[in-house]
């Protein structure tokens, strides 16, 4: 096998990895988040538990005197939900390269 035409493979394939956990985090991520809300809420699970980091939020904001509308919570709520998923994935990522 030609040396010369494995590492051009393996360059092609670091080029593209920073693209790759762009995507990654800027879309699979918050993908991934509205998916895991709104599956939680099929199932069953309390509008308000799901919506907790949202509604704290919203509940110090109140305590400010700070009128906060449903979308900061939603948003909050997503973004944390984001954290969430992209705390797991680099989790998984650094176990499995671990293992390799």
């Amino acid at each position: 096998m030609n040396p010369h035409a494995m590492q051009s493979r393996t360059d092609e394939g670091t080029a593209s990895r920073p693209l790759l956990t762009a995507v990654a985090l800027f879309v699979v991520a918050p993908i991934g988040a509205a998916v895991v809300i709104g599956v939680l809420l099929l199932f069953g699970v309390s509008p308000h538990l799901v919506f907790l980091p949202g509604f704290a939020v919203r509940t110090k904001l109140a305590a400010l005197s700070v009128h906060a509308p449903n979308a900061v919570g939603v948003l909050v709520t997503v973004i944390v939900w984001w954290v969430a998923v992209v705390i797991v994935w680099l989790v998984l990522r650094r176990l499995w390269r671990t293992s390799r």
